[in-house]
């Protein structure tokens, strides 16, 4: 590793279309409370799903070097859409940094279906991504993988409408689909998804197990902080620190409310 990542004591960057990213930024929060953490939200684009792969390799490098000027020891991309499109690019660029991408978490869903039947929410630019073909052609053998591009749902989060009687008609309707084909499993394939877990759990009801990924990529980090000598080892903890482009008013009281605490927000540009 060259010296500029070699810190343990540097933060961690996060970055996102929006604000969906700040469900991992939690569970890192969570798993290792140590760590500071840069999180940074592309509000102004999202979501993602409607971009061409080209725009978002440039957002991604763009928020890469952003975050790389903040000193950044290892950078998770926290959209399962930015993975898709640039995690490969961004490796090669950065060869000696620390890179954590997300996926959707096909292999654990189908361990758990019972029914034989999977469902998958997520943006459109992850369902026509080459690396979700190639998650079906390696996990999705002998199930059924039912697919739902949720156009609009990135953009209630980002308003931080959770339980609104427009986010609820969206999920009735995407998961109508999922439902209907007997689907006892069903991914959240996004970074958004999991701020309205409470609602989708009220529309499937108990039966249905619902997945998302923001755990295993909190331990993934972990772990790969830990084999390169990077993991913080102060006892105290880390800070957090919060950047977006939204031009919203809200912009802080929603990201507030996701993040479970009051914060401010600095302006990325």
């Amino acid at each position: 590793m060259q010296k500029q990542f070699s810190s343990p004591s540097a933060p961690i960057g996060v970055f996102d279309s929006g604000v969906g990213g700040i469900s991992v930024l939690k569970h890192i929060r969570a798993l290792m409370p140590q760590e500071s953490l840069i999180y940074a939200a592309d509000s102004k684009h999202a979501p993602y799903g409607n971009q061409t792969h080209e725009f978002i390799q440039a957002r991604s490098f763009h928020l890469a070097e952003f975050l790389l000027s903040q000193g950044v020891k290892a950078l998770v991309v926290a959209c399962n859409t930015a993975t898709a499109a640039a995690i490969s690019s961004l490796r090669e660029r950065y060869p000696d940094l620390l890179i954590i991408g997300m996926e959707p978490a096909l292999k654990p869903a189908v361990a758990a279906t019972k029914t034989g039947v999977v469902g998958v929410l997520a943006t459109s630019g992850t369902l026509k991504s080459a690396q979700f073909a190639a998650l079906l052609e390696h996990y999705a053998q002998g199930v059924e993988v039912v697919t739902q591009a949720c156009i609009g749902l990135v953009e209630c989060v980002e308003k931080g409408e959770l339980t609104s009687l427009s986010t609820t008609a969206l999920l009735k309707q995407y998961l109508q689909s999922l439902l209907s084909a007997k689907a006892d499993t069903i991914v959240l394939g996004c970074t958004h998804y999991p701020f309205v877990r409470a609602l989708i759990e009220d529309i499937v009801g108990g039966d249905v197990v619902l997945i998302d990924t923001g755990d295993a990529v909190a331990k993934h980090l972990k772990n790969r902080l830990q084999d390169n000598q990077l993991m913080c080892a102060l006892d105290e903890l880390g800070s957090v620190s919060f950047w977006s482009n939204n031009e919203a008013d809200d912009t802080e009281k929603v990201m507030s409310a996701l993040w479970g605490s009051p914060v401010s927000v600095a302006r990325l540009i």
